[in-house]
């Protein structure tokens, strides 16, 4: 099978981990000899509820039994689309507008046109290290020159600043259609933004009329304590790009806007922003069942206490941080050799960790949010243990 694999599939990497998955419920993923691994990936934050949660499977089971595809996004009114896009408007404080996609980055793609056609400008501002994506729209605005250099030319009109360098923020100006970033960069590290960074930003764009994109595909969705990640750092972006989570398992994405923003895609031209699978019936009806599951349980607020089991636990003399928040974390060795030994490692004793984008010595934990106290035990003891074996 493995050869196959190789042979038959694009590679995305030289040397895939190549784990042959039988099934997955819970906290768990079973490979084809039966051995079972304690999930800390959770999909790369995708499996917000877990494996096989059965409030995701029966609702997809159930409109699969209606109906799937029919009509391209817009057109027809679908009930499991309007539910999803009604229970994420209830999460804002302002009336907003959401366009369902495939993913997160074509709902990067959507708001970068979003803010051009809005503002009739064309610069946009991103950060250093960012990562919002792999298509060229979403690359263009991800500044790390050793994924983009083999692809270019790029998207023009782009603008780098640091993330948290607030004398970068003059960098911002009347040419500047909007800025974008990730409330928490993830693949520079897990790192969260400080002294109301965030806040100054937004004071900024609303100064030189620009726009405020915020990237919530990995903090979002629960994940960082508060439904949004921006939330914790008190402001309301104009956009908000979504995924990851957002399905429970399944591939979605969204852009929200304010109502009168996303109003400018509906003409001049006409069809401004165009897709015939985003917002599939069975996906949203999935992302509908993640969000109602949210809501009418603690996982939310738990996954801050979750976190607080984490550094408990996770206190050994080569963790030289833990950076992120909620359930959201980097463990933060002292180089990325160290790094792969321990994913490595851990991948043998049953424990799945994975690697971070451009920070390699950062090692990634976003588990579900319904994993339990115990299992974040059982799972922190092996990190430990792989510790002990590769600082001697």
């Amino acid at each position: 099978m493995n050869a196959d694999f190789l042979k038959y599939q694009a590679q995305t990497s030289p040397h895939p981990l190549s784990i042959e998955i039988s099934r997955a419920n819970g906290s768990y993923v079973y490979d084809t000899n039966n051995k079972a691994y304690l999930d800390f990936i959770a999909g790369v934050s995708a499996n917000t509820l877990g494996h096989n949660h059965s409030k995701v499977s029966d609702a997809i089971k159930n409109q699969v039994d209606s109906y799937t595809h029919v009509m391209v996004y817009g057109e027809f009114i679908q009930q499991p689309q309007l539910d999803l896009c009604k229970a994420l408007a209830d999460t804002f404080t302002k009336e907003v507008s959401i366009y369902l996609t495939n993913s997160g980055t074509e709902a990067t793609e959507g708001a970068l046109k979003l803010a051009k056609r809005f503002t009739g400008k064309t610069e946009i501002v991103a950060a250093k290290n960012a990562y919002h994506g792999n298509t060229q729209g979403a690359m263009s605005v991800c500044g790390a020159e050793v994924q983009n250099q083999a692809f270019r030319p790029l998207i023009p009109g782009i603008k780098f600043i640091e993330f948290n360098n607030e004398l970068d923020i003059t960098k911002i100006t009347k040419n500047t259609a909007a800025v974008i970033l990730e409330t928490i960069q993830g693949g520079a590290g897990f790192i969260e933004p400080t002294n109301d960074y965030l806040q100054k930003i937004k004071q900024r764009c609303e100064a030189v009329g620009a726009l405020l994109i915020l990237d919530e595909i990995q903090s979002g969705i629960g994940r960082t304590g508060t439904f949004w990640g921006f939330e914790n750092y008190g402001i309301v972006p104009d956009i908000v790009v979504t995924g990851k989570g957002l399905g429970g398992g399944m591939p979605i994405g969204a852009f929200i806007a304010d109502k009168h923003i996303m109003d400018v895609l509906k003409e001049n031209p006409k069809l401004g922003h165009i897709t015939t699978f985003g917002g599939h019936p069975v996906i949203a009806a999935a992302g509908l069942a993640t969000v109602h599951e949210l809501q009418r349980t603690n996982l939310i607020e738990a996954s801050l206490q979750k976190e607080f089991l984490f550094r408990k636990y996770l206190q050994h003399k080569a963790i030289k941080e833990i950076r992120g928040k909620g359930l959201m974390l980097a463990l933060m060795v002292e180089s990325p050799e160290i790094a792969s030994q321990i994913i490595l490692k851990c991948l043998d004793k049953g424990l799945l960790l994975f690697w971070l984008l451009f920070e390699g010595k950062a090692i990634r934990i976003t588990p579900p949010l319904t994993i339990s106290d115990e299992e974040i035990k059982i799972g922190c003891e092996l990190i430990l243990e792989a510790l002990n074996e590769v600082i001697l």
